[in-house]
């Protein structure tokens, strides 16, 4: 409990601090506080185990290592984005976003009115994508995790709902969300976080890992478009964002088998994005099991 409360008005102070630092000067200071926190993190040693999946090399690796202190560096500058951002006016979240590919796929999902399931990565900076969907006129709804204390969840979410987002906790009653894509909404969902450690195990880059599906299963159930995208920093601190084309999904006599296949899919482009840019998965959970080999989704390289 006291350590529940140091969180959330650390967060609160950093909340108040962070509109009022340039973002050069921010940026710079969230590279160096995530080398430090980097070098202290318990949970260190998920995200070198990891990336060493990704890249087949050891977890010990210099170039594992090397790659989870970025890791640490980029999610400090999403904290600090995620501080500032209800600070920040339309033209400021706008400039940020230097490429912007795809959004004819979403608009043609969307066409058919049944909305749509737009599932990402913790990768990049996951929460820019939807700012910028909303500010665009999209209604967005995301299901996010129920952050603990309850105040700071609410405090968070306040950040993130500022310009137009609407977030609900994934353990929450989720008609709002059968709602919203009934209304011909966007419900966002993430393809890596298996926070109610339900998912199912599939084969992901030569190993078994453990993965949510509820997006899959929401998406077949309803009959909304199933869209991945992904938002990547780059090293100017610049945002690129990529919609990649709707992953049809199949509708036969075995629906375990139609979400299987959509997971599968899912995970073969997700499986492009982390091998090309490992340093912006900011995901601090173990994602494979400890034992087990078989065959990777693979696919061709992102753009």
């Amino acid at each position: 409990m006291v350590w529940d409360g140091l969180t959330y008005y650390l967060f609160r102070a950093a909340g108040a601090l962070a509109p009022h630092i340039p973002a050069s000067v921010g940026y710079r200071l969230a590279g160096r506080l995530g080398t430090l926190v980097y070098r202290v993190s318990p949970l260190r040693c998920h995200v070198e185990d990891n990336i060493s999946h990704v890249l087949g090399e050891p977890s010990g690796s210099p170039r594992v290592r090397e790659i989870a202190r970025r890791i640490y560096g980029n999610q400090v500058k999403n904290y600090f984005d995620l501080l500032r951002v209800p600070a920040l006016d339309e033209e400021d979240i706008r400039t940020s976003v230097r490429t912007l590919v795809g959004l004819e796929h979403l608009d043609a999902a969307l066409a058919r009115g049944r909305g749509v399931v737009l599932t990402s990565a913790h990768f990049g900076n996951f929460d820019l994508a939807g700012q910028i969907l909303a500010l665009r006129g999209y209604r967005v709804i995301a299901i996010a995790e129920h952050l603990r204390p309850e105040r700071l969840f609410e405090y968070v979410r306040r950040a993130r709902e500022s310009h137009g987002l609407s977030f609900i906790p994934i353990d929450s009653w989720l008609r709002p969300v059968f709602r919203a894509l009934h209304s011909n909404a966007i419900v966002g969902s993430a393809l890596d976080r298996n926070v109610t450690d339900a998912g199912r195990v599939v084969d992901f880059l030569g190993r078994p890992a453990r993965v949510p599906d509820g997006y899959a299963r929401l998406a077949l159930r309803t009959g909304a478009g199933l869209v991945v995208a992904f938002c990547r920093r780059s090293p100017d601190n610049a945002f690129h964002i990529v919609v990649e084309p709707e992953i049809l999904i199949e509708h036969t006599s075995d629906p375990e088998r139609d979400v299987e296949n959509a997971v599968h899919n899912v995970l073969s482009i997700f499986a492009r994005y982390v091998s090309r840019y490992p340093d912006q998965w900011v995901y601090f959970q173990p994602l494979w099991l400890p034992d087990g080999n078989v065959s990777s989704p693979g696919g061709p390289p992102a753009r």
